[in-house]
C-alpha cells in the first residue's frame, strides 16, 4: 500500500497548551480489515522511522510472515514531529504558509498517540487485535494501553521502558548539544542543522551497538595504521547515511518527546502502580547486549503487568537487535499469537 495521508480539518490542542490549528497524518495500511473488525495489528514505530513497516521490518511484516497482510489489517502512522509527512518542522504552518521549521512547538509521546487515535478513528477501527512497538515505539504502545485500555487487546513490546532513563535522557541531551552546536540549526531551511544532525546520529550509534559489535564488526586488520580507521568510517557513513534521509529539527524535537516519557506522569504516585493497570495480555522481548534500553527495564514491566510473557534475546546487535533479530523475534510472537 502507497503513502496515504489523513488530514484533520479542527484544531490539535498538545499537552504543553498549544494548538495546531490542523494535523495531517501520514499512515500505511496492508491488507484488509474484516467483517468482525478482529484483526487490526497496529505498529507504532521508533525515532527515525517511517509509516512504511513493510518496508523497515521486512522479516516480521508481509507475505507468508509471522505478521501477514493476508490475514491482518496492519496500520502503521508516521509520527507527530517527524519529516516524513505528519504534521512537524518541515510541514506548512496554515496561519503563516511558511513550514513550521524551528518553530515547531513542543510535543509529547501522550500527543503522538493522541494523533494515533484520530487515525484510528478516521479508519473506523473500534478495536486493535495486537499493538507493537519497539524502542519510542513501545513507549507509544504503553501509553496508548493506558488512554484506551478498552479498545486494544494485546500488546508486544520489545527494547522498552516505562519511563524514559536517566541513561537516556543524558544521551538525547548530548545528541541535542550536538545540534546545537551547529549554528545553522535553527535556520528556516530543509537542510538546518545537517552537521549537528550527523553528530547526533554518531553519538546515538555507539548506544545502538556495543563494545562488542564494534569490536567485531569495525576493527581493523592493518596494524600500521595511523587514520581513516574502519570504526571512523562507519561512524561517518551511518551519519551520512541519516542527514540524507531526516531532518535536525525534528531528531531535536522527538528526542525531547521521549524524554517526557514517563507513564506515571499525571496518574499515580510510581511507575508500578500505573503498570499494574495496564490488563492487556503482553509479550516483552529484551535483548541481552542492550545498552540503551537494557533487559532490566522489560523486567521491570514484567514484574508489575498481570498478564506478561517475557523473553530474553541473546544477540550481539545491541538496542538494534529488535530491527535485526527477526527470526528469533518471530518464533517468539507467533507462538504468543497462537495462544488464545
Amino acid at each position: 500500500m502507497s503513502l496515504q495521508i489523513f488530514h484533520y480539518h479542527q484544531p490539535f490542542h498538545l499537552e504543553s497548551g498549544e494548538v495546531l490549528p490542523s494535523l495531517q497524518i501520514a499512515y500505511h495500511t496492508y491488507g484488509t480489515l474484516n467483517e468482525q473488525g478482529d484483526n487490526v495489528v497496529w505498529v507504532c514505530h521508533a525515532l527515525t522511522a517511517n509509516s512504511d513497516v513493510a518496508d523497515w521490518w521486512k522479516g516480521l511484516i508481509g507475505e507468508g510472515r509471522v505478521i501477514d497482510p493476508q490475514k491482518h489489517f496492519i496500520v502503521c502512522a508516521n509520527i507527530l514531529g517527524s519529516c516524513y509527512g505528519t504534521s512537524g518542522p518541515l510541514t506548512v504552518n496554515q496561519n503563516t504558509g511558511q513550514p513550521y521549521y524551528r518553530t515547531f512547538p513542543t510535543v509529547t509521546i501522550r500527543d503522538i498517540v493522541q494523533a494515533h487515535i484520530l487515525l484510528r478513528q478516521h479508519l473506523n477501527i473500534a478495536r486493535i487485535h495486537l499493538l507493537v512497538g519497539g524502542s519510542m515505539g513501545g513507549y507509544q504502545v504503553l501509553e496508548w494501553a493506558l488512554m484506551e485500555s478498552e479498545r486494544i487487546n494485546r500488546l508486544f513490546l520489545l527494547c522498552t521502558g516505562a519511563a524514559e532513563s536517566a541513561w537516556g535522557i543524558a544521551v538525547h541531551t548530548s545528541q541535542r548539544l550536538a545540534i546545537e552546536a551547529d549554528d545553522t540549526w535553527e535556520q528556516p531551511a530543509r537542510e538546518a542543522g545537517a552537521r549537528g544532525l550527523k553528530a547526533a546520529r554518531a553519538i546515538g550509534m555507539l548506544t545502538y551497538r556495543n563494545y562488542q559489535t564494534f569490536m567485531r564488526a569495525q576493527t581493523d586488520p592493518d596494524k600500521e595504521k595511523t587514520d581513516n580507521f574502519k570504526a571512523s568510517s562507519y561512524i561517518n557513513y551511518q551519519g551520512d547515511k541519516l542527514v540524507k534521509r531526516f531532518n535536525a529539527q525534528s531528531y531535536w524535537l522527538l528526542t525531547k518527546a521521549m524524554d517526557s516519557h514517563n507513564i506515571a506522569r499525571g496518574r499515580h504516585q510510581d511507575i508500578e502502580t500505573s503498570l499494574s493497570q495496564i490488563e492487556q495480555k503482553t509479550l516483552l522481548i529484551g535483548i541481552t547486549s542492550d545498552i540503551l534500553c537494557p533487559p532490566e527495564e522489560q523486567q521491570l514491566l514484567a514484574e508489575n503487568m498481570h498478564n506478561t510473557s517475557y523473553h530474553e534475546i541473546d544477540s550481539p546487535y545491541g538496542h538494534d537487535g529488535f530491527l535485526i533479530e527477526f527470526e528469533k523475534i518471530g518464533l517468539i510472537l507467533a507462538a504468543f499469537l497462537e495462544n488464545k
